[in-house]
C-alpha cells in the first residue's frame, strides 16, 4: 500500500526484527511497531497491533524466525494468541516443516509473505469481474492490505476495478468495538475509491432501500462445507443480504480454508476483553457494574454465501 508516497507492507522482516504498521494507531497516526523477540510478536498479535488472518499468519511465520532456536516452544506460544484465524496455524505448520527440512527460516518466511501477496492479487483479478459500473458494495470489517500484508482480499477486487476505470461506491461497516471500518476507509482514501462509513446496524436499512447491490467480506477460517468465521456481525449481513436478494461473496486465499473441520460448529470463537467495549481511547464510557460479552467473530453458514473469491477462481459451492 502507498502511504505519503512510499510503498509499505502491513509487516516485514528487517534487521532481525519484525516491523508492523501499528493498526491500533490508524487512521490518526502512522507509526511502526518493532518486535525484537517472540514475546513482542505475541503481544503484537494479541493486542491487535497486527490483525487480519493472512497478516497474522505472516506475523507467525516471522515469529518462528525469531524463535527458531526453540521452534516447538515458539510454535506453542504463537498458537495461543488468536484461536479463530486459521492462517495462524497454517503458517506455523508451514514454518515447522521448513525448519525441520533445514531450510533458511528467513527465506522461508519471506516466501510465505510473498505468496500471500501474490494470492491476493489473483483474488483481486478474479473478483473484479463481479463489479459493474454504478454498483454500491458493502464490506464488513477490514480485509484490505493491512489485514493481508498487501493488496487485500475483499478490498483487492475494488483496487483492480478502480485501476481499470470502473465507477462504483463502497459502504464500509464500522464494526465495533474495534471500528475496523475506519481502516477500510483509510485504505480506500489512499486509493481514491469513493466510500462512506456506516454503523453496523444500518446495513439492513440500506439493503431494504435498494442502496446496496453486493456484499464482499473477508474470512478468518472456512470449514470444509463452506461455513466461515469472520468479524462479529458478518452473519447478520449475510442473512440480510439473502432476505433482500443481494449477492454475498467471501474473498479469501486457500490458506484460510481449514480442511480439518467439517463445519462451522467446530470453529473456536475468540472472546476478547470487556474493556474493548467499556472504554474508548482509554476513557471508561460504561459504569463498572456493567457486564459485557465480547465475541470477536461469528460463523456464517454456507447457505448464505453466493460464492468464494479465491486465487484459484470464484467457487460457487464447496
Amino acid at each position: 500500500m502507498k502511504v505519503e508516497g512510499k510503498e509499505y507492507r502491513a509487516l516485514w522482516f528487517e534487521k532481525n526484527s519484525i516491523k508492523f504498521i501499528d493498526q491500533r494507531k490508524l487512521p490518526y497516526k502512522f507509526e511502526i511497531f518493532t518486535a525484537k523477540n517472540i514475546e513482542d510478536t505475541v503481544f503484537a498479535i494479541k493486542d491487535m497491533v497486527v490483525r487480519g488472518a493472512p497478516s497474522i499468519g505472516v506475523a507467525a511465520a516471522y515469529g518462528m524466525v525469531l524463535g527458531e532456536k526453540d521452534a516447538k516452544k515458539t510454535a506453542n506460544k504463537l498458537s495461543k494468541t488468536r484461536p479463530t484465524a486459521y492462517d495462524l496455524f497454517y503458517a506455523i505448520e508451514y514454518m515447522n516443516k521448513k525448519i525441520k527440512n533445514g531450510e533458511d527460516p528467513i527465506i522461508a518466511a519471506d516466501k510465505y509473505a510473498d505468496d500471500i501477496v501474490n494470492r491476493c492479487k489473483k483474488i483481486g483479478n478474479n473478483g473484479e469481474k463481479l463489479i459493474k459500473n454504478g454498483m454500491r458494495i458493502l464490506t464488513h470489517c477490514n480485509a484490505g492490505a493491512l489485514a493481508t500484508v498487501d493488496f487485500g482480499t475483499a478490498l483487492a477486487p475494488f483496487r483492480i476495478a478502480h485501476k481499470n476505470g470502473k465507477k462504483f461506491f463502497v459502504y464500509a461497516d464500522e464494526t465495533r468495538p474495534r471500528c475496523q471500518g475506519l481502516l477500510t476507509a483509510w485504505e480506500l482514501k489512499q486509493e481514491g475509491i469513493p466510500h462512506e462509513i456506516i454503523v453496523d446496524n444500518a446495513a439492513g436499512h440500506f439493503m431494504k432501500n435498494g442502496e446496496i447491490d453486493m456484499v464482499i467480506t473477508g474470512a478468518d477460517r472456512i470449514a470444509r462445507n463452506g461455513d466461515f468465521a469472520n468479524k462479529i456481525g458478518t452473519y447478520e449481513k449475510a442473512v440480510l443480504a439473502k432476505e433482500n436478494d443481494i449477492p454475498f461473496y467471501v474473498a479469501a486465499p486457500v490458506s484460510t480454508f481449514d480442511k480439518k473441520i467439517k463445519n462451522g460448529s467446530e470453529i473456536v470463537i475468540e472472546e476478547r476483553q470487556s474493556k474493548e467495549l467499556t472504554t474508548v481511547n482509554r476513557k471508561q464510557i460504561m459504569p463498572g457494574w456493567v457486564k459485557v460479552r465480547n465475541p470477536a467473530f461469528d460463523v456464517t453458514p454456507a447457505r448464505y454465501v453466493t460464492g468464494y473469491i479465491t486465487e484459484e477462481g470464484i467457487i460457487k459451492k464447496i
